[in-house]
């Protein structure tokens, strides 16, 4: 699946077995430690058994599912702890690629980022699907023209899988406010041409967005809890 597909509209009926696998995982219909069997999965996603196998190798190599010798696969459970290990990667990955690019960046470049940014403000989290895209968008400028193709993939996949499970939680209006100021904060380093601030911006950027998610998380799982004392 292409990346404007993924972000765009009509994602369910463009989804691939995959990705319906993992937002399923994500979204607890299937639930922390349950057993996948290939015939099932087949059955309740209408395919046959060999798309089944491939997106449970690819889910494998994610970290959402945990194969083990003689029981098969299972779901991972999405914790805290699953969410910190993609963000610690994704703060030396985003770091690098964010200070290449001061490197290359040109005027227009420049321009261009002002010029999401600016729609997305004017959105201001109003259309959570249109943030998305143009989050996706200000993002990719950046890291999409990298020489390190594997990178720039690695950051897609686990941007992929961090947008799947904040999908699940609000965005509260102190991190609305931060992710604003530190777009912005990171244009100013480009456009200032200085590396490190890049680099020091983007990384604070993401793991400000890492601790918001675990938050809403132990929000989400406190309230469970008290439900049904209540």
């Amino acid at each position: 699946m292409s990346r404007d597909a993924a972000s765009g509209d009509g994602f369910e009926a463009q989804a691939s077995i995959y990705e319906m696998i993992r937002e399923d995982i994500v979204a607890g219909r299937l639930a922390s430690n349950e057993r996948l069997k290939v015939a099932e999965l087949a059955e309740r996603y209408s395919t046959s058994t060999n798309p089944v196998r491939e997106a449970l190798q690819q889910l494998r190599g994610e970290g959402f599912v945990v194969m083990e010798p003689n029981r098969g696969a299972r779901v991972r459970a999405i914790d805290a702890d699953f969410v910190r290990d993609i963000m610690e990667i994704e703060v030396l990955i985003e770091g690098a690629l964010s200070r290449w690019f001061v490197s290359v960046a040109t005027a227009a470049d420049v321009a261009a980022l002002e010029a999401i940014q600016d729609q997305l403000e004017a959105n201001d989290y109003s259309d959570r699907l249109l943030h998305g895209q143009l989050d996706t968008r200000f993002h990719q400028l950046i890291y999409d023209r990298h020489y390190n193709r594997h990178a720039a993939e690695l950051w897609w996949k686990h941007r992929e899988i961090l947008r799947a499970i904040s999908s699940r939680f609000p965005t509260s209006l102190s991190r609305r406010a931060a992710v604003f100021r530190e777009h912005r904060e990171l244009i100013a380093a480009i456009k200032a041409q200085d590396a490190d601030a890049a680099a020091a911006c983007v990384s604070r950027h993401v793991e400000g967005s890492g601790r918001h998610i675990i938050e809403q998380m132990g929000m989400a799982n406190r309230n469970a809890f008290r439900r049904p004392m209540e």
